[in-house]
């Protein structure tokens, strides 16, 4: 995974809800966090994944689109095709499971390890049925 700057992630968050929201609040309460989190990404602060997912969603972005910036890339625009000239990228199922036990590790440190592996056999069977994650075949 390359180093993620969330400075740069910042200035971008911060720049596009100037342009489309009255504050800081009317832009928390788009994306269903607290104005405090939005606060926090916007100062460079780490916040959880699903708050990046939220905050795509609000300022117009595909998913995807805060890692990308705080990976050196630009966003995508929600219904853009990517800057790769095609659909928004597919996750292999791999990465789809590698993400999904960051996230648990994070938030779930004393789960019992059989039941986040079912945890994420179901939740990468649910991403292919919606086209998030490739098929392997």
């Amino acid at each position: 995974m390359a180093t993620r700057d969330l400075d740069r992630l910042a200035k971008h968050v911060k720049a596009h809800r100037l342009e489309q929201y009255s504050s800081r609040d009317a832009a928390a309460a788009a994306a269903g966090v607290t104005r405090n989190t939005w606060k926090r990404v916007e100062e460079g602060e780490t916040v959880r994944e699903s708050t990046y997912v939220a905050i795509d969603k609000a300022l117009g972005w595909a998913v995807g689109s805060c890692i990308a910036i705080a990976e050196g890339g630009d966003p995508v625009f929600a219904g853009e095709p990517s800057a790769a000239g095609g659909a928004p990228k597919q996750l292999s199922a791999e990465e789809a499971r590698r993400l999904m036990w960051e996230a648990a590790r994070a938030t779930l440190p004393n789960a019992p390890l059989g039941d986040i592996d079912a945890f994420g056999d179901e939740f990468v069977e649910k991403l292919r049925r919606a086209g998030v994650v490739a098929d392997d075949s």
